[in-house]
């Protein structure tokens, strides 16, 4: 894709949040009846769950409307939830989670409900991504989860208790206990045994399942309690409005731009509203940003510390396992915009510079942050972007938005 230097103007709605989204689907697969959710973007990630909740006995129909869609979720509570007692209603289970590490995260502990064997499906990248945790759970556990030639097999039945997890993990692996431990027969905790990264991720988790009749909450800075036999009740709502993909359209005001960002919660949980405050750190000088709890800024950030003032930032290293090596991929393109950099394990340093206009083609990656990151520069410096069909794992309609804003984009 060939995109020229342009400015943005024009008032842009809030894309649906996917982390939402994902966490209000699943609820509704795991409640009895029916829920109607509203607002949610068909990203590739989504579709990989919505084809999962099939996989643990729920349905879902999708009403195509103007901009974001209506899911109608068919919930399966009293299955799975006779299924943690033996019953299992779907036979040779395949959950293709395709690229999404939510999806896989999230859908683990609940495959282990029944006891019945689960084969877990991906992209070649998603299956090395680390499942530690997980792993050590079902070694003390006596479950089986071992990598296969194409996947991931699963056989075993969750049990509640008390679960250790370092907290300074993806809050994926969190999530994907709390949605499944209120559906066991006993009360059970999770015990954060290092310092919270992410937290906002679990909170709008434990929202979510509030919304849905479930009890589980901190007991404490570290502890999650969660009391078992619980059963989800259908719930009708709507995805609020996405601050992780809002911020590449917020980013366009700081380069020039005048783009009007609606439709988003003020009073929202979603720890990657802080851009707000973050782009304005930029724009200043002089920046010194811990992004533990937000690494799905880091590109945004890393792109605009290069294209206003430089910047130091922390708390990089989980970069480093996402869709691609972000840290280092973002490092290595931003020498093509003539943009020094240093990267070491947990810190990344953009020197202050002008960006050029690239030589070379840009890559993506195969990473949608890092197509709607580079992209963001090139509106700036204008050149060659290669590999942009990556948006659609979370925002397929992403250069459609820009286009309407005056990005030239062809």
């Amino acid at each position: 894709m060939k995109i020229s230097p342009s400015t943005a103007k024009g008032v842009m709605m809030a894309p649906p949040s996917k982390s939402m989204a994902h966490r209000h689907l699943i609820c509704g697969a795991l409640a009895n009846g029916k829920s109607v959710i509203n607002n949610i973007d068909l990203s590739e990630d989504i579709k990989a769950t919505l084809g999962c909740i099939k996989q643990l006995g729920a349905s879902a129909e999708v009403v195509a409307g103007e901009g974001a869609n209506q899911i109608i979720v068919e919930g399966a509570g009293d299955f799975i939830k006779n299924g943690a007692r033996g019953t299992d209603p779907v036979k040779n289970r395949l959950f293709n989670c395709n690229e999404s590490g939510s999806t896989l995260r999230f859908f683990i502990p609940l495959a282990m409900l029944s006891g019945s064997p689960a084969k877990f499906i991906g992209s070649q990248v998603l299956m090395t991504r680390p499942l530690s945790v997980y792993e050590t759970i079902c070694q003390q556990q006596n479950i089986k989860l071992v990598h296969v030639e194409g996947g991931i097999e699963v056989e075993g039945k969750l049990n509640s208790g008390i679960f250790e997890v370092p907290g300074n993990i993806s809050s994926q692996f969190i999530t994907g206990l709390l949605f499944t431990l209120p559906l066991l027969e006993g009360d059970s905790k999770i015990v954060l045994t290092e310092s919270v990264e992410s937290k906002p991720y679990i909170d709008m988790t434990l929202q979510v399942q509030k919304e849905f009749g479930i009890k589980a909450d901190w007991e404490n800075e570290n502890t999650l309690v969660v009391p078992g036999g619980q059963t989800y009740l259908a719930h009708d709502g709507a995805v609020e409005g996405d601050y992780s993909n809002a911020a590449f359209f917020e980013a366009l005001n700081y380069i020039g731009g005048s783009v009007e960002v609606q439709g988003l919660r003020k009073d929202s949980l979603q720890g990657d509203k802080v851009y707000l405050e973050l782009f304005k750190e930029l724009a200043a000088g002089n920046a010194k940003i811990d992004i533990s709890d937000c690494p799905d800024l880091g590109p945004i950030l890393l792109i605009m510390a290069a294209a206003l003032n430089g910047g130091e930032f922390t708390g990089t290293k989980r970069l480093a396992i996402k869709e691609s090596n972000r840290g280092a991929v973002i490092c290595q393109e931003l020498a093509k915009f003539g943009i020094k950099s240093l990267q070491e394990e947990n810190r990344i340093v953009i020197y202050p510079g002008k960006p050029v206009k690239p030589v070379e083609t840009v890559l993506g990656h195969n990473d949608h942050r890092i197509v709607m990151s580079m992209a963001t520069l090139l509106t700036v410096t204008g050149g060659q972007l290669e590999g942009v069909e990556a948006v659609r794992k979370s925002l397929p309609d992403y250069f459609e938005r820009v286009r309407k804003l005056g990005i030239k984009a062809e």
